[in-house]
């Protein structure tokens, strides 16, 4: 249960990282025409992408945010992120009500009662019946856990997407690899120089 819970973190956690999409900015020749400058400026304002927004549409209801910020094929990681989560949940609630039915029913001294325990309980110990039901209802828990945290998850997500929504990538930001050669160290290097602007 746990590696699938760590499974399940890595992968949210690794689809959260975005990578900001080249966006080229087209120029207006000199000689533009000058009705289409006055109707451009007559125009309303284009509204400013809320990073806010997102995350308080994620915050209500997962994918919200992510359908804001037009990353339509999170949605589904998403749902099935929770989705998995929140079956654990039902499959080990289950177990942990069968366990516990079980354990009560063969203590309590009534023969009578014995065919209420599950096929599956029978032939087992009450004790081992008992730590079944501890280790089952720590699973229950871990399930809420990672619920949670999935969900959590999303809004981060939601919200790191908003604030790379105005994030742009052009050729005055550069990172390139550069070999020198030092003479007081009469070494070679080999470095990264991030260059900006021009």
């Amino acid at each position: 249960m746990r590696q699938i819970v760590l499974f399940i973190l890595l992968f949210i956690g690794i689809t959260t990282v975005s990578y900001a999409q080249d966006s080229t900015s087209a120029v207006k020749p000199a000689g533009a025409d000058t009705a289409v400058a006055k109707k451009d400026s007559a125009a309303k304002p284009k509204p400013e992408h809320s990073p806010r927004k997102a995350s308080i549409r994620s915050a209500m209801i997962p994918g919200w945010g992510q359908a804001y910020n037009k990353k339509y094929w999170k949605i589904p990681i998403v749902y099935g992120a929770l989705g998995t989560a929140a079956g654990f949940f039902v499959y080990n609630r289950k177990e942990y009500a069968d366990a516990r039915d079980a354990y009560r029913n063969m203590m309590d001294g009534d023969d009578t009662n014995n065919n209420l325990i599950k096929p599956k309980f029978q032939p087992v110990d009450p004790e081992a019946v008992r730590q079944y039901r501890i280790a089952v209802r720590q699973y229950v828990d871990y399930s809420v856990l990672a619920f949670v945290i999935l969900w959590g998850l999303n809004v981060v997500d939601a919200t790191v997407d908003g604030h790379l929504k105005a994030f742009e990538v052009n050729d005055n930001l550069s990172l390139h690899i550069n070999p020198s050669y030092s003479p007081q160290t009469k070494q070679a290097n080999l470095g990264l120089v991030l260059k900006l602007g021009k």
